[in-house]
């Protein structure tokens, strides 16, 4: 099956200060760095560009070699802003939390590539979505929850302790023990979604909580534009719509209005666009629907009628005719032939 080409991308050392913590009060951090190729030389700088990719399996072999299953939820409450660099700071600095997630969404590239985070109205909502765009980076879990964690820690800090979300929806499928999440995010938990949500009600977005520090906004806004004008290989055209994709797959149907729409472009320059890159949105859809099946049938957690809904499919039926498709054999089938490997 093909996988989504995806260069690699970064992610600033300093966001893995409240991890580093934790595996040094265990005794562990040396380890498990050497294990993960990085070490304490490279981290000593909060702005040197790591590996996304090792900064996820680091992570992820932190909660197996701790036995602690939720450790990136827990550590998501340790977050302090300096952890997320001028990005924290700037959204402390905001006069609403509607304020502060957008322009933490809208700068993130300037502390980790090849994510995609938005923030979109629904009526009385508003989702905050958050994922991981490289599908081979699974799985993911810790790197979830740990972004969410840290979203509604800060939003409680400046907003007040009762500031909570009405629903959070991970990708990843449900645990075995969702306590911790409940105590966290104190509302509804959905599992086995097409990515991670965070929605909220918009009188509660919009409530202010203080004045906004215009000199500070001014000062930070200004060093991370610097940021942003570092290199990102990952950061061009086509990477943009799969992004996109990835965002809106699962809750709405994918359109090349809807996307230009999002992209700010008219359909036909988005579809001339793709055209000069050699792809189309018929086929960058197909590329991700079918990286994210691999990985969905192959792990065998969820049913094959949760991964059709996940993938905009109208039935389990129309899923599995189109993965028949791809693969030449059933999701079933496929499943037993990764389990033997």
């Amino acid at each position: 099956m093909p996988k989504i080409a995806v260069r690699a991308a970064m992610i600033r050392a300093s966001v893995l200060g409240p991890l580093l913590r934790r595996l040094d009060e265990t005794g562990q951090a040396d380890a498990l760095l050497r294990d993960g190729f990085l070490s304490r030389e490279q981290l000593a700088d909060p702005y040197a560009p790591i590996s996304l990719a090792r900064y996820n399996a680091l992570f992820e072999s932190a909660a197996t070699a701790l036995r602690d299953p939720a450790i990136g939820l827990k550590l998501g409450l340790a977050v302090r802003p300096a952890d997320l660099g001028p990005l924290g700071l700037l959204f402390t600095a905001a006069a609403t939390p509607r304020a502060a997630v957008a322009r933490f969404s809208a700068l993130l590239a300037a502390l980790q590539g090849g994510t995609q985070a938005t923030l979109q109205r629904q009526g009385e909502l508003t989702l905050w979505t958050y994922r991981i765009d490289d599908a081979a980076i699974w799985p993911r879990r810790q790197d979830s929850e740990f972004s969410m964690a840290a979203i509604c820690k800060l939003l409680q800090a400046t907003a007040g302790p009762g500031f909570h979300p009405v629903e959070a929806q991970f990708e990843h499928g449900a645990p075995a023990n969702t306590a911790a999440h409940e105590r966290v995010f104190r509302a509804p938990l959905r599992f086995g979604q097409p990515a991670n949500r965070l929605i909220f009600a918009n009188a509660d977005l919009d409530r202010p909580h203080g004045a906004a520090d215009s000199g500070l906004v001014t000062i930070l806004e200004r060093h991370i534009a610097e940021l942003l004008q570092e290199p990102d290989d990952a950061d061009d055209f086509v990477q943009s719509v799969r992004r996109m994709i990835g965002v809106n797959l699962g809750q709405h149907k994918i359109t090349v209005e809807q996307l230009a729409a999002g992209l700010g472009l008219s359909p036909r320059t988005l579809q001339r666009r793709l055209g000069a890159s050699s792809t189309s949105l018929r086929q960058l859809l197909r590329e991700h629907r079918q990286a994210m099946a691999d990985l969905h049938v192959a792990a065998g957690q969820r049913s094959q009628a949760s991964i059709a809904e996940a993938l905009g499919y109208s039935d389990g039926t129309a899923f599995w005719r189109a993965f028949k498709s791809w693969t030449n054999t059933t999701p079933s089938a496929y499943r037993r032939q990764k389990s033997d490997i």
